[in-house]
Parts: C-alpha cells; structure tokens; sequence
C-alpha cells in the first residue's frame, strides 16, 4: 500500500480509538459534529479540487504515494481521510480540555 494511504487511515484509526477507548468525548453521537464534518468537506472540495485539478495543478501529488483514486472533483480520497483525522482530533482534543476539572476551575475563577 502507498505511504498516503497507508499514513491517512493510520491517523483516522488512531483517532476513533482514542476517542473510543480513551478520551470518550461521545463526539460521534452528536449532530453538531457531523455538522461540522460536512461544513469542512464542504469547504474541502471546492478548494482542493481547484488545487489538484487536472491538466494545471497547483498542487502535485507524486502518483507513487497515492492509491489513485480521486473523489468528487480529481481530490485524492486520502485527502479526505486525512481531514476526517485532523479535524476530530482538534475537536475531541479541544472537547477533552474543556471538560477537564483544572479547565472547570479556571473558568469558574474569571
């Protein structure tokens, strides 16, 4: 399997695991968070299709490290994977802070 791939569904993995069985932010079972998911991919494939477009990218993928399939508009579906890991990770790393008690009394002090 290419590096990206490989890497991306690493990370995604890693992600749902932590949140599963560590930090268990029940950030899956909640809407806004699905909400949020589609307001980022929604972003996401306007922008990175303009990047990656096929004839005149900006950005070059080495075709070596990609598994080759491209979704909706020529994105590298590890691009996709890759957001899906960075973005739940801030959010139930920042959910996680939140909701520790040393947060708790920082916030109740101002």
């Amino acid at each position: 399997m290419p590096a990206y791939p490989l890497f991306s569904m690493l990370a995604a993995l890693a992600v749902i695991a932590l949140e599963l069985a560590w930090l268990r932010t029940g950030i899956f079972r909640r809407p806004a968070y699905w909400i949020a998911m589609v307001v980022v991919f929604a972003f996401m494939i306007p922008v990175d299709g303009w990047m990656s477009k096929v004839p005149n990218p900006i950005v070059v993928y080495d075709p070596a490290v990609l598994s080759g399939v491209r979704f909706p508009i020529d994105i590298p579906i590890e691009e996709f994977v890759y957001a899906f890991a960075m973005v739940t990770l801030a959010l139930v790393l920042w959910e996680r802070a939140g909701r520790s008690p040393d947060a708790s009394r920082a916030r109740a002090r101002t």
